[in-house]
């Protein structure tokens, strides 16, 4: 059953979302990513806005339903599937806790141990995906998929143009990979997990998709559109946890104590 509903009376919440999207419609600080050439394709008039209760309910406004690719916000989800598959003291092996305040991509890794400081910079994430459960890579991506589509409640994909562009490009996370290999934090050829990697951060999601992943996870696990399960309950603070004190890279501290929520 699906149980998102639309209140005939207009809410006063999509009032105070539409005059944020009116009040920051035409900033244009920064820049669009390009760090992989085929991020620098996009709009960057591209902005929307969505807010999903744990009851179901969805606001959207502007290009809420404009479709990207999820890139590092895949990360505390493939870490939730390999807490799944392995239990926390066997991710804890190879995956630290600790924020580093280093960049998304930094190399950073425990001395003597080799095992990645936590699960939201590459090389941890790089370690995740090398945690899920399949005999064949094919597996492991299938299963990814599925876990995507529970979270967002329709199947997802992957965005093929992004993905062989990443692949292309990702010399940086092929080292990290194999550097992982060095220290036997993957216990099998890098290159297919490294792979798997470029596959899972180049599946294509909508900012509504994202609000209704953020909120099957503050629902323990549940997707409230859809009532199915996507991670087991007991899972879910571990998550948050990474999210709140890594998920920001070197401003994770900073967002902390301006904003407050896991991100």
């Amino acid at each position: 059953m699906n149980h998102e509903s639309s209140p005939a009376v207009k809410s006063p919440i999509i009032d105070y979302l539409e005059e944020l999207h009116v009040r920051h419609a035409s900033l244009r600080d920064g820049q669009v990513a390009t760090y992989i050439p085929e991020l620098a394709k996009a709009n960057p008039d591209w902005f929307g806005i969505c807010l999903v209760t744990t009851e179901g309910h969805v606001y959207e406004v502007g290009d809420a339903r404009q479709e990207f690719t999820i890139q590092s916000i895949s990360k505390p989800f493939v870490y939730g599937l390999a807490l799944e598959d392995n239990t926390r003291a066997e991710v804890l092996k190879k995956i630290g806790v600790e924020p580093t305040g280093d960049a998304f991509n930094a190399i950073s890794l425990e001395s003597g141990t080799g095992r990645p400081r936590n699960p939201m910079i590459n090389a941890g994430a790089i370690a995740a995906a090398g945690l899920v459960a399949g005999k064949l890579p094919a597996t492991r991506w299938r299963r990814m998929l599925e876990m995507f589509s529970l979270y967002v409640g329709r199947e997802v994909g992957l965005d093929k143009a992004v993905y062989e562009s990443e692949s292309t490009t990702g010399h940086r996370n092929r080292a990290i990979g194999h550097m992982l290999r060095n220290f036997d934090i993957l216990t099998e050829p890098p290159e297919p997990v490294v792979d798997l990697y470029f596959k899972q951060c180049s599946v294509s999601v909508t900012c509504r998709d994202l609000g209704v992943m953020a909120a099957t996870l503050a629902n323990s696990g549940v997707n409230p559109l859809t009532g199915r399960q996507a991670i087991r309950g007991e899972y879910v603070e571990s998550i948050l946890s990474v999210m709140g004190s890594c998920g920001m890279y070197d401003y994770a501290g900073e967002w902390l104590y301006r904003v407050g929520m896991p991100a």
